[in-house]
């Protein structure tokens, strides 16, 4: 199993390799490969060369392990082809002959593990090659130590059968594996369009309802038989300029602004409300802060207009607020992103005003 938050996409994952029980269990293989160099080289005529073998196969494991690409990248895979015979070549070049142990032959076990996962993680030509390198070293020094050309095939040609095994999982399993994967991102694409088109539609009777509550009273109110007063009109311009709102300014449908808004225009005021989505990112502190002001702007507005501006994200500005009283003249208020605020007044606000507040 693959650790949480890890996505599996290729064999090696689906084998756990890129796991912290994946390094214990490599850990606790070289720790047996390091007890058999050491403890059988007793024998050999020089030490050097089979700490060099040890160290290129705890490199060869730790490559296999921490390596991400699946298959393994063309330097990675030729690096570890290498080290299969060379190590069998360090190690054979020094022992006695014929040798003393059978401890003495662990080359051959750890190219044969090292050749084993070239093929899990897809690189099974490499591997194939690898092992035939080994053999072929097994072979030379068998005839070049008089023990003939058999003997050292007959010593590591019985490392091929794991090597059937892996590449029987490169050529059946990882296929499968990779098909099961693109399924299962397929189903989690699937699943989250659906989710996306739930909340959407969800999203769709929600406004209905609540336009269903706003619109209906009013429209059965015109559909009656009685007048239609100024009252009336009056109420119908209300909800319309509401439902402008809600579709102009979402991130002010809120009941704080809506409701003042409702009021100022009941006083006579010219409200316009745009949202270019600079909100988007904001926290909720500023959120509160800027719908407080815009609150409290509309709520003392008794004549004239008020033009409240949304920016676009990446702005110096969070938002606008234009007022612009018959009496006192032109007021704008600026929100930054910290939620302050900057006041001036000036006899022009047409520079950097909305265009349909114009």
């Amino acid at each position: 199993m693959s650790e949480p938050g890890v996505p599996v996409r290729d064999a090696g994952t689906l084998l756990g390799m890129n796991t912290r029980a994946a390094w214990v269990i490599a850990g606790f293989y070289l720790c047996s490969e390091a007890a058999l160099a050491i403890t059988s080289s007793g024998d050999v005529d020089r030490v050097w060369p089979v700490f060099v073998a040890l160290a290129l196969t705890v490199l060869a494991t730790a490559t296999l392990i921490a390596a991400r690409s699946d298959p393994l990248a063309p330097i990675l895979t030729l690096a570890l082809a290498i080290s299969v015979p060379v190590c069998s070549l360090l190690v054979l070049c020094e022992l006695p002959v014929p040798p003393t142990s059978a401890a003495q032959l662990w080359p051959f076990g750890s190219g044969t593990v090292t050749a084993t996962f070239l093929c899990v993680r897809g690189r099974a030509a490499a591997a194939w090659l690898a092992m035939t390198a080994m053999i072929g070293v097994s072979a030379l020094w068998s005839a070049r130590t008089g023990q003939g050309v058999g003997h050292g095939v007959e010593i590591s040609i019985i490392n091929l059968g794991p090597l059937f095994m892996a590449t029987f999982f490169a050529y059946t399993i990882r296929p499968a594996a990779h098909e099961i994967f693109a399924l299962r991102e397929e189903s989690t694409r699937r699943a989250g369009r659906e989710a996306a088109a739930a909340a959407a539609l969800e999203e769709r009777r929600d406004q209905t309802r609540r336009v269903d509550r706003l619109v209906r009273p009013i429209l059965e109110t015109i559909a009656g038989p009685g007048p239609l007063d100024h009252e009336i009109r009056t109420e119908c311009r209300l909800i319309e300029a509401h439902l402008r709102d809600s579709l102009r300014a979402p991130a002010l449908d809120v009941a704080p602004v809506t409701a003042k808004a409702r009021a100022a225009r009941r006083r006579g005021v010219d409200v316009v409300l745009v949202d270019d989505h600079g909100l988007d990112g904001v926290t909720a502190r500023v959120r509160a802060r800027l719908v407080d002001v815009v609150a409290a702007e509309l709520e003392r507005a008794d004549a004239g207009s008020v033009s409240i501006r949304i920016l676009p994200p990446r702005r110096s500005m969070l938002a606008t607020i234009v007022v612009n009283h018959p009496v006192n003249g032109i007021r704008r208020v600026e929100v930054g992103h910290d939620a302050g605020l900057r006041t001036t007044s000036t006899g022009n606000d047409e520079e950097d005003r909305y265009p349909g507040e114009r």
